[in-house]
């Protein structure tokens, strides 16, 4: 199953959220701490303000009553605080302390008593009473704090932007990461775009480089095998013509057969030199497997018996051409090197439509199955006489390869070669669904 956060846009959507999530609420507590700051600051200047004023008040006008909230208290009142710290909250521990060094030296400072609506009492050295004078709130209630609004709405579009910036980014990757899977597979990969940041050009400018320069050498190579099979063909019938011509029975046959077994390497080399798309019909691949299983028989009746497992549904479709390579080279293999019965199974799995043909021979000597698929390569030396050239599984991997499958070659555990191959569920091509329900 793949995983969201898996992939690099994810792992960036990730990063920008987190850093954005981290220094906006660094940015959301440094203001309130600093907003409460201020409005404590705002409570003890205001608080020193009314002192003054009602200082100066009585000073000028000691006739005039003073407000309903503000008093003058002698000090030899019994309501006058004993001083201390008892009870008393610590943010107006703070707030008196505040206080007492804003106001000259010498000035007695005081909170009323606990439980009942905070005052301030304060009282100069030259002061002949107590001034009493209201606390403001330190802390004024809010019905809606607007920065935790502005917050959101910062994040959000900070989060929008980053991640469209983070989508941008991604973008030339994503095309980059779908070429390579392709041109693995061995199909054809237009030049990139070459886009983003300094480094991802340069990426991209040198894989459209290489794949330039590998199609080059590709073509140059496919184009030597298919000369070099195209020039055998006319001296090997001129070959097989001369043979018929003989009058040794014997020796007519051996010729035959040793040209016929020339003539089938020449084919493998042009099915392998072959590098274009098959652009063949695709058929139902069960239906052709039983088609190719009961030719098989009638054509080749000393070969080993062909039975078929056929549980794939009928969506499964492959080109016509290159699955009768793939079951002639396979079946081909089987019947050289294997042993009866020989099997061909197809079935629907999680991870897409799998095809395999198995057989009940020795198998492959484990260390030698990882050059099963190399071209040219025959692991028994004494195969060489047969018309074999050691490209068949190798033309095999090539032609799953190409329609975006995987091919495992391992042996079974009863004895015998199996060749398992998956290919997606996708493997035809949308376009091509119509013309091969029209067949």
């Amino acid at each position: 199953m793949r995983k969201p956060i898996d992939s690099l846009f994810g792992r960036l959507a990730l990063l920008v959220v987190g850093v954005l999530l981290l220094s906006h609420f660094a940015w959301f507590f440094a203001m309130r701490l600093e907003r409460n700051q201020m409005q404590t600051r705002y409570a003890v200047e205001e608080a020193a303000f009314l002192v003054d004023a009602v200082r100066q008040h009585v000073a000028r006008t000691p006739d005039q009553p003073l407000p309903s909230r503000v008093r003058l208290v002698s000090p030899d009142s019994a309501d006058v605080p004993k001083g201390g710290d008892a009870g008393l909250p610590p943010p107006l521990k703070r707030f008196r302390d505040d206080v007492s060094e804003r106001m000259p030296p010498g000035t007695q400072v005081e909170i009323g008593t606990p439980g009942h609506p905070p005052v301030l009492w304060v009282k100069e050295p030259a002061d002949r009473n107590w001034i009493v004078v209201p606390v403001q709130p330190l802390r004024p209630p809010r019905s809606l704090d607007r920065m935790l609004l502005w917050l959101g709405t910062i994040f959000s579009a900070g989060v929008i932007a980053a991640l469209f910036a983070a989508w941008q980014l991604q973008q030339p990757l994503r095309s980059l990461a779908r070429a390579v899977a392709r041109f693995g597979r061995g199909q054809p990969v237009p030049p990139l775009r070459e886009r983003g940041p300094r480094e991802l050009r340069q990426l991209t400018h040198g894989f459209n480089q290489m794949v330039e320069q590998v199609s080059q050498a590709d073509s140059d190579r496919a184009v030597m095998l298919a000369g070099v099979a195209h020039d055998l063909r006319t001296p090997l019938a001129r070959m097989r013509l001369r043979a018929e011509m003989m009058d040794d029975a014997r020796l007519r046959d051996g010729v035959v057969r040793d040209v016929d077994s020339m003539s089938h390497i020449v084919d493998q080399f042009l099915v392998f030199a072959h590098g274009g798309v098959d652009r063949s019909e695709p058929v139902p691949v069960d239906h052709a497997c039983e088609r190719i299983a009961r030719s098989y028989r009638a054509v080749a009746p000393n070969a080993p018996a062909v039975q078929t497992r056929l549980e794939a549904d009928p969506g499964f479709r492959l080109p016509t051409a290159t699955l009768d390579r793939i079951l002639s080279n396979l079946l081909d293999n089987a019947h050289a090197y294997g042993a009866p019965p020989v099997l061909v199974e197809t079935a629907r799995t999680p991870a897409g439509y799998v095809l395999s043909v198995s057989d009940s021979g020795g198998g492959i000597a484990p260390r030698d199955l990882a050059a099963a698929t190399r071209p040219f390569v025959r692991l028994d030396p004494a195969r060489g006489g047969n018309g074999h050239s050691g490209l068949g599984l190798a033309i095999v991997e090539r032609l799953v390869l190409r329609l975006g499958g995987a091919c495992d070659i391992g042996n079974r555990p009863e004895g015998g070669l199996r060749v398992s191959m998956t290919f997606p569920f996708d493997v035809v091509p949308k376009d091509d669904e119509p013309h091969a329900k029209a067949a």
